[in-house]
């Protein structure tokens, strides 16, 4: 078996890891498509262990934009809500998440032409808000992307009112009940494509690709003081090939972007960072180096972890594939095989929980379109960084350190006996927002890192589980 598997990375270069990644689930169940939106468009969002998803689908005759949620990390999930109510298509949602904030963008023809749209939920997706629509004009607004962080929502896309397409923003400062007016964030005589953005404290980073220098090439740009002025447009590609499928995503000042290009022949999946907060940008990672067609990588960044996935047919066949990056993207794992169907699987988005992964992505194994959903429960684990090995006489949880904080807080614990531990952040109504700990763990004291940067200020409480010790403790987050 272990000589297979040899030959097997060798002729792929991939791994199966199933051991970690949970079974695939089916996510809808109809007769009809449904669908995940491009990757520039994320379609699953999560903060602690409440996971957020859109998609779009049309069992009720022509295509609609749905929701669901789960509470327990993905373990469980509710019933489809249906967003949208029109006669004509809605597709391709974006979804992000602040605090109690669901944010969901989409484009449909309502209007007679394409048009984007918004909706909110103020409570966590437990009810919604009105349909608002965020474009006016005579031609075609789609592909819309959206983030979000406290009030600000941030919504960007691409739209052909001048002619050719360009990249437009637009943004809500007050939880999108009120809109601002449209930015134009591109001008040249060429086409800008599947725009995207995500921000972190003040700044907001885009990007796109477009073809105002021959082939398609991967632009970025950023706003430092919330989307009031936008710097220039920098190039992050340049090769003889076309470069295309950007995805950005950013936690801190380390910003990555992956994206496809062909300048080896084929279609190859490729990243880069700045951990300056977008100021300057490091060489290319390619990530994929195979015969077959590598594309639409969706990418997130979690404390030092940095996650890929990606379509890919290497094995025949259209499947989902990611690997990770423990030390902040300097460099990756082995690919791993998430899916394995005689059918296709294609156009997968990812988010991280507080502990976990969660992949969603359109499949044909049913016989129609259907959306399929997988996770790795404790593939984002924070790193438990041990302070010693000496067995300490007593269980012991400690008083966070510095407390209050923003955003980063350090929590230390020591237990006299191996066991499996679990350390949990709770807020205020005693629901679980975060795990830090979830493992096995030998006699001595440890220390880990919270960082709560997308989460609210207030009152927290921390519990630290292990065999027959429990303790919780409060601290405050100041924002």
């Amino acid at each position: 078996m272990l000589k297979f598997l040899i030959v097997l990375f060798v002729l792929t270069g991939t791994v199966f890891i199933y051991g970690q990644w949970q079974p695939d689930y089916r996510f809808t169940n109809h007769p009809d498509s449904s669908l995940t939106s491009p990757n520039n468009a994320r379609c699953i969002v999560a903060l602690g262990s409440i996971i957020h998803t859109a998609w779009y689908d049309n069992r009720d005759g022509n295509y609609e934009i749905y929701y669901k949620r789960s509470t327990d990390d993905g373990l469980t999930w509710g019933t489809d809500t249906r967003l949208t109510n029109e006669v004509n298509i809605s597709i391709r949602p974006s979804v992000a998440l602040s605090a109690q904030y669901v944010h969901i963008v989409w484009y449909d023809t309502r209007n007679g032409n394409e048009e984007i749209y918004y909706k909110r939920s103020a409570d966590g997706g437990v009810s919604w808000g009105p349909d608002t629509r965020l474009t006016t004009n005579a031609n075609n607004s789609i592909l819309p992307s959206v983030s979000s962080l406290g009030l600000l929502v941030n919504v960007i896309w691409i739209d052909n009112r001048d002619g050719n397409y360009e990249v437009y923003y637009k943004r809500s400062t007050d939880a999108g009940i009120n809109w601002g007016a449209d930015t134009r964030l591109t001008n040249n005589a060429s086409v800008s494509l599947m725009s995207s953005c995500v921000i972190s404290g003040s700044v907001i980073h885009v990007t796109w690709d477009d073809t105002r220098d021959g082939p398609n090439e991967i632009y970025y740009k950023r706003s430092t003081d919330l989307g009031i002025t936008w710097s220039s447009d920098i190039r992050l590609t340049s090769n003889s090939g076309v470069s295309w499928f950007p995805s950005i995503a950013v936690y801190e000042d380390h910003v990555q972007v992956s994206w496809v290009e062909n300048s080896d022949g084929n279609p190859e999946i490729y990243s880069k960072r700045s951990i300056d907060a977008g100021i300057t940008w490091e060489a290319n990672i390619r990530q994929t180096n195979n015969t077959a067609i590598s594309i639409r990588p969706t990418i997130s960044i979690s404390g030092t972890y940095v996650h890929l996935v990606w379509e890919d047919n290497v094995e025949g066949n259209e499947e989902v594939y990611y690997k990770y990056s423990t030390n902040g993207g300097v460099s990756f794992s082995l690919a791993a095989r998430l899916t394995n169907d005689p059918a296709i699987s294609v156009y997968p988005c990812h988010t991280v929980s507080s502990a976990g992964i969660h992949c969603l992505w359109r499949d044909f194994r049913d016989g129609n379109w259907e959306v399929y959903y997988k996770r790795n429960p404790t593939g984002n684990l924070v790193n438990v960084h041990t302070l010693s090995s000496e067995s300490p006489s007593l269980y012991f949880l400690g008083q966070n350190y510095p407390n209050p904080f923003n955003p980063m807080t350090k929590l230390k614990f020591q237990m006299p006996n191996p066991g499996f531990v679990k350390l949990i952040i709770h807020d205020v109504l005693g629901r679980e927002v975060a795990v830090l700990v979830n493992e096995q763990l030998n006699p001595g004291t440890y220390e880990v890192d919270w960082n709560a940067l997308n989460y609210p200020g207030g009152v927290y409480f921390y519990k630290l589980e292990t065999d027959g010790f429990t303790e919780t403790k409060r601290m405050v987050l100041i924002k």
